[in-house]
């Protein structure tokens, strides 16, 4: 590191403390610069010019997402300054735009979500508008569905979702409810840059009115309606929220609708932003349901149902086979599940879902005669599908009422669920059964994920280049019959960093590959499908085990051809 470059990255870290509204970070920063100024270089004063240069290396970019990031000191970390600014070119935003004068502000239980949420509740109220303030942690779907019941021009909710105790984030909607895509992001990000010093930013000191639990009623009297009030109820649930926000809007939802009270996973009933029982508090990752199971294996419920810590997100899990522990559905599985529910429910509408996601859906609504449309990764994007009824990703999303909320929302999904499973059950059947009813229907499709965590960025870089140099011909021993590079865009989608393979041979009826960077994590993401033919109930087992060798083989060969570790 040059004197030059030294001198700015202190100057810029000087100006950062003297601006920083939170004594804990300020305190942090200042420690990091006592560090660095040592007069004999050790260890922790490279340590210190490292995290320096780290922090203040470039600063968070507000996108489509919102902001999502390490909690710290710096513009390159979450932060009240960082909040601040955010929230200042939010209400700059939505006063250029005549969108309203009423913006909803959420939050969730991790560490500093009150603050950022109070902050920006402080900035609104600044700039002239009216701030209306959750009244405690509550889930992601409820601040959604109150941008639409309140009719406000903007909504906010603090929460980083599932990712590590150490980050946070801020997911901004506008006055539909949904969340924001292009070229909204852009035109509140350059608000964001105009903001000077944030000393120039005007703070309420008070002025911000607290959201009526009229709200909260309203949002489950919402959720309650969905399911039919005829329909059965018998059934026996096991519930985690995962630590998260879930658990009493989950308990009284399902109170509301008529079901059982599920039995809850005692050690992440409470909110704790540490999420000590698991190493990432998403259900989809490995160990993170076993706690649930080991409570399942006590109670012996019908199904297991998790949220993630902001509940907007439903993972579902069913017996073995063999009666043998306990199964995770996957999110193309529950995703289909809810489709064909909706469905016999006779849903009129288009049923939606994304690129990375299963094709089943399609074939589905086909079946029903019912529009359907694909689009990009990320709920932005389907809720913005044209008489949207349906909509899910993957990534265990699913959106059953847009009309009530225009985003995934994992109370209403496992409550429309545990209809369909009560359903099942009074005919002495399963959510498994009606997995094989569907492929018999529409063929077996089997999906799977290669998914790389990375501590260097710079390796889904190269990754990603690679594939695009060095494409691969062949995986699994099925042609790749065309490659589609989505950075180009197309009629039907907007430009993405992505890569779409199709393959084709004489095991499968279709395959389809899409490699992408995460969005919110530092992963590489590859999305694996094969579909295969089933003639017969009698052959489902053999084609369920020919798929599985297929993704495995097509997970390991897609690895080495982009020069990854799998």
């Amino acid at each position: 590191m040059t004197q030059a470059t030294t001198t700015d990255l202190l100057a810029r870290a000087r100006t950062w403390l003297a601006e920083d509204p939170d004594p804990q970070t300020r305190e942090e920063l200042a420690a990091l610069l006592a560090d660095a100024e040592t007069p004999d270089a050790d260890a922790n004063a490279k340590l210190a010019w490292s995290e320096l240069a780290d922090r203040f290396a470039d600063r968070l970019q507000f996108g489509t997402a919102g902001l999502r990031g390490e909690l710290g000191a710096g513009p390159m970390r979450m932060n009240r300054a960082v909040v601040i600014r955010a929230a200042a070119g939010l209400v700059a935003y939505v006063k250029r735009q005549g969108l309203g004068d009423l913006v909803v502000i959420g939050y969730d239980a991790r560490h500093k979500s009150y603050d950022f949420a109070r902050d920006t509740a402080a900035v609104v109220v600044g700039a002239g508008l009216r701030a209306l303030l959750f009244p405690r942690p509550l889930p992601t779907p409820v601040l959604a569905f109150a941008v639409r019941h309140l009719g406000a021009a903007a909504g906010v909710t603090v929460t980083a979702s599932h990712n590590p105790p150490q980050d946070n984030g801020y997911k901004v909607y506008l006055g539909d409810g949904s969340q924001i895509v292009p070229p909204a992001d852009a035109g509140i990000a350059a608000e964001i840059d105009a903001i000077g010093s944030l000393t120039e930013v005007p703070l309420a000191a008070d002025g911000w009115e607290t959201v009526d639990e009229s709200v909260v009623e309203a949002y489950l009297d919402r959720a309650a309606s969905i399911v039919d009030p005829h329909s059965p109820r018998d059934l026996d649930i096991v519930y985690t929220p995962m630590h998260g926000v879930g658990r009493d809007t989950f308990l009284a939802a399902m109170d509301r609708a008529g079901f059982p009270a599920p039995t809850v996973v005692a050690e992440q009933a409470e909110p704790d932003p540490d999420f000590p029982t698991v190493a990432f508090p998403n259900p989809e990752e490995p160990g993170a349901m076993d706690l649930a199971f080991r409570t399942a294996a006590a109670a012996g419920p019908d199904i297991v149902i998790a949220n993630d810590p902001d509940a907007d997100r439903c993972a579902v899990a069913v017996p073995a086979e063999g009666g043998d522990g306990w199964r995770m559905l996957r999110g193309d599985e529950v995703g289909a599940l809810l489709g064909a529910a909706l469905v016999s429910k006779r849903a009129a509408g288009t049923f939606a879902t994304t690129i990375v996601s299963s094709t089943l859906l399609g074939r589905i609504a086909e079946a029903a005669g019912l529009d359907y449309a694909e689009t990009l990764t990320g709920f932005k994007w389907i809720s913005r599908a044209g008489g949207l009824r349906y909509g899910y990703e993957e990534a265990l999303g699913y959106c059953v009422d847009p009309q009530g909320v225009r985003d995934k929302d994992g109370i209403t999904a496992a409550l429309l669920v545990a209809e369909l499973a009560a359903t099942l059950k009074r005919s002495d059947r399963t959510l498994t059964d009606l997995l094989d009813d569907l492929a018999l229907e529409h063929g077996l499709h089997a999906t799977d994920q290669l998914s790389v965590r990375v501590e260097d960025l710079s390796v889904i870089a190269d990754a990603m280049r690679t594939l695009r140099e060095r494409p691969p011909t062949t995986l699994a021993g099925l042609a790749v019959t065309r490659a589609d590079d989505l950075t180009a865009g197309s009629a039907e989608l907007p430009p993405t960093d992505g890569l779409r393979y199709y393959l084709a041979g004489d095991a499968v009826r279709s395959a389809r590959i899409v490699v992408r960077p995460s969005g919110t994590e530092p992963k590489l993401k590859c999305y694996l499908e094969v579909v295969l033919p089933v003639a017969s109930a009698a052959h489902l087992a053999d084609a369920r085990t020919r798929a599985a060798e297929l993704l495995a083989t097509v997970k390991r060969d897609l690895a080495a051809a982009a020069g990854i570790d799998d």
